[in-house]
């Protein structure tokens, strides 16, 4: 079987938000030469690839998502000789770079939609998803991502064009053969400069329903749920074969779609093992299970998930795809609150051990794991930040609509929400040092800075061996060492103990039992170790045995 393994099957993702990585030139936003300056230390981690959130011309609506020139980069990054050295320095270092391919939508500022909008016979105009109003107001009742309607009237035109995000954010239409064969045009731009593969911003949504139904609206809410209404549609795997004839068969790349909506059954055709699309999907699943039990509250809650929960959600991806198509795994992202104050316990006391028990949960199960910037060193929510300081417009969005319209609850309950599962609590930025604004920049932060950086940084946490840092890079050295973590079974243990997650996985020759304590207290469990087990990796000094002490994690190798 180890012949069959691909590189991207043992590698391990690290996820860079370039404004908020490095700034190199004190403009108060990161840029491509501070990602470039910080090189060592992603190699000093021991990551593969370097996952770039979007870098290309922007009027920045949603922060580089609503792109206006695919084949230019956004002036606050640096230019394309930027880009190009840093794909170079990279590459010497033995890193790839994965790039964040959005064409779901561009932005209104691009080209191609400036002059869609132009006229209705303008050879652009069915580049995008325009209809005409039914009785005087949207096509359907969609909402947006983001709160209020997905459909923005055009006055010049009458008509209007469709935005499942911001109004910025126009949908390109995929059953439009031209449109398809402009991405693939662009993608193979990219593919020439030598880069390593795409994550691909929510790829599920690109092939939108025939007739463009309306959606089920949720209890309490005004508009139709359009991820529902338009996730995993009906041309969205041939489009992908397309893409794959034109694109992704021309070098050995890695493909990851960011997937909302999608269910087993579509995840084994998006990353199946026969290469016919991607090689694996992003699934939101438990992403979802901490959400507001009021639907038309969505995500925004601050109550942690079940462990019961959870586990049945991960054992479910992890059994069902076993054979047939691979995971991605991850805790955190650029869209997502910080791990450590999700999953794990941020005070004080518990931060660090806390941090490495959720770590070690994730990266001995079977997938590519994707770190994101700063949860190598157990970077927290942001506490610190109120309303008046949220760039996100999401963020801005829920308070509008939540709270000034719709008064679904109370604005200080509403900031509580925020602070638990708020988009920008993982994009302050990254924490260098102890000195003025983390060492992330010499001029003003684009973004608030979270305000334990003094203690929480990176020189801090290279200066102690005992550091989530070293964790981490142990960790993934582990994952390039141990082809039992690439290919072994994945067994669950005891799905209703609500304080433990304990599963194996079991090789040819050799077993590993994955103990996982999530709370603070002690606990003593038994699972009948074998004599000649070792410990492999633990988040304590010492095997306490059946005792589990507050947040402990430990992983046991033995012959099988």
């Amino acid at each position: 079987m180890t012949e069959t393994i691909k590189w991207w099957q043992k590698a391990v993702v690290y996820q860079v938000y370039p404004r908020s990585f490095q700034d190199a030139n004190g403009d108060g936003i990161g840029d491509l030469q501070g990602i470039e300056q910080r090189l060592d230390y992603i190699e000093k981690l021991g990551a593969d690839v370097v996952w770039l959130n979007p870098v290309y011309a922007s009027p920045d609506k949603d922060n580089g998502y609503d792109i206006s020139d695919y084949e230019d980069i956004n002036a606050k990054f640096g230019t394309m000789a930027d880009f190009d050295r840093l794909l170079a320095k990279a590459h010497e270092k033995g890193i790839k770079i994965l790039m964040d391919l959005v064409v779901n939508h561009t932005s209104d500022q691009h080209k191609w939609f400036i002059e869609s909008r132009s006229s209705k016979d303008n050879d652009k105009r069915d580049f995008y998803i325009w209809r005409d109003p039914v009785d005087g107001h949207e096509p359907n009742n969609w909402g947006s991502f983001f709160s209020g309607p997905a459909w923005k009237f055009d006055e010049a035109t009458g008509q209007y064009y469709l935005h499942l995000f911001v109004e910025g954010q126009p949908d390109l239409n995929w059953v439009n053969p031209k449109v398809r064969q402009s991405v693939f045009d662009m993608m193979n731009f990219w593919v020439d400069k030598g880069i390593d593969g795409f994550r691909m911003d929510v790829i599920s949504l690109i092939s939108k329903p025939d007739g463009l139904p309306d959606g089920e609206v949720p209890e309490g809410g005004e508009y139709g749920n359009s991820d529902k209404a338009v996730a995993n549609g009906p041309h969205v795997h041939e489009y992908l074969q397309e893409m794959r004839q034109q694109v992704l068969n021309r070098a050995d790349m890695m493909t990851v779609g960011e997937a909302s909506g999608v269910d087993i059954e579509n995840a084994v055709k998006y990353a199946n093992q026969d290469n016919s699309e991607l090689n694996m999907v992003f699934q939101f699943e438990h992403m979802g299970l901490d959400n507001n039990p009021n639907p038309a509250l969505g995500k925004w809650y601050d109550k942690k998930v079940s462990l019961v929960d959870l586990k049945e959600n991960l054992s479910k991806w992890q059994n069902d795809l076993a054979g047939k198509a691979w995971n991605s795994l991850y805790w955190d992202n650029h869209d997502q609150p910080r791990a450590v104050s999700r999953y794990g316990d941020d005070r004080p006391e518990y931060r660090v051990v806390s941090a490495k028990m959720v770590a070690t949960l994730l990266h001995f199960m079977q997938g590519t794991p994707y770190v994101y910037q700063g949860e190598e060193i157990g970077m927290t929510n942001a506490y610190n930040l109120q309303r008046d300081d949220f760039d996100d417009v999401e963020i801005k969005n829920a308070f509008k609509y939540l709270i000034d319209k719709d008064h679904l609850t109370d604005e200080a309950t509403m900031l509580k929400y925020v602070h638990a599962k708020g988009r920008d609590n993982a994009r302050t930025p990254m924490q260098w040092d102890d000195s003025k604004n983390a060492g992330f920049t010499t001029g003003t932060p684009w973004l608030k800075m979270n305000d334990n950086y003094d203690t929480i940084n990176a020189k801090a946490a290279l200066a102690d061996l005992n550091s989530t840092f070293y964790y981490y890079q142990k960790l993934i050295r582990l994952r390039h060492e141990l082809p039992i973590i690439t290919t072994g079974t994945y067994e669950l243990l005891d799905p209703e103990d609500e304080q433990v997650y304990a599963y194996r996985r079991v090789g040819q020759n050799e077993s590993l039992l994955v103990i996982n304590n999530f709370t603070s207290e002690t606990l003593t469990r038994d699972y009948h170790v074998p004599d000649n087990a070792s410990v492999l990796i633990s988040n304590y000094e010492d095997d306490a045995l059946t005792t589990l002490r507050p947040y402990e994690a430990k992983v046991y190798r033995f012959d099988k």
